[in-house]
Order: structure tokens, then sequence, then C-alpha cells
């Protein structure tokens, strides 16, 4: 089964080139929606009349390092540094998008 996440946005082109930004590829162009790809996650952004700006987008990758770059690349937008969460196994950062939703990059690096 697939899916798509999708988001209300105020500022169309300036979160698609966020996360394009940090890899996300275009997967479709809609009239009022742009849908990324990030592996097989997909996370759609159409233009509408307020953002919607609840619940976190999530990037999984495979290592830190790749955590790492990326928190690079978020620059100005992290809010928290890449670090290991114990109770969660794994690293992770957080960033803000251009609208405030929440951005969070991680791997994996539990045993199971």
């Amino acid at each position: 089964m697939d899916g798509i996440v999708f988001f209300g946005t105020e500022r169309l082109e300036t979160v698609v080139d966020f996360y394009r930004d940090i890899g996300a590829e275009v997967w479709l162009e809609q009239p009022d929606c742009t849908i990324l790809r990030f592996g097989d996650f997909r996370v759609g952004f159409c233009a509408r009349e307020t953002a919607e700006t609840d619940g976190i987008v999530t990037v999984v990758v495979d290592t830190r390092a790749a955590v790492d770059r990326l928190a690079d690349d978020l620059g100005a937008a992290v809010e928290e540094p890449p670090r290991y969460n114990d109770r969660y196994e794994i690293y992770q950062c957080f960033a803000a998008d251009p609208e405030g939703r929440t951005v969070e990059v991680q791997t994996f690096e539990h045993d199971g």
C-alpha cells in the first residue's frame, strides 16, 4: 500500500523549493498541488488560503552522516541539531519549513 500526506500551504513555491533543497524530487504536478517524493515517502502541498502546520514531516535516511548532511543543508532552519535519542534508538535533528511545519530528519539505529 502506498500513501501521500497532504498539507495546505499559503506559499506553495517557497515550500516546494525548501523540500527540493533537501533532496525531495517532484513526483507529480497538479493544478494547485505539488507532490514530492523522498524515496518511497510522498508528501503533497496544495495552495490554500491557510497553511496546515500540524504534524511532523519525517525524512528517514540511512546513516548519521546523511542526517548531518541534511542538517547542514537546512542551515538556519535547524531548531535542534543532530543528536542521538536513546529512547527510540535514532539519530535525529529537527527543523522548521518556511511555514513553520516541523521537519525531522532521522536514521534508525536499532538492531531490528
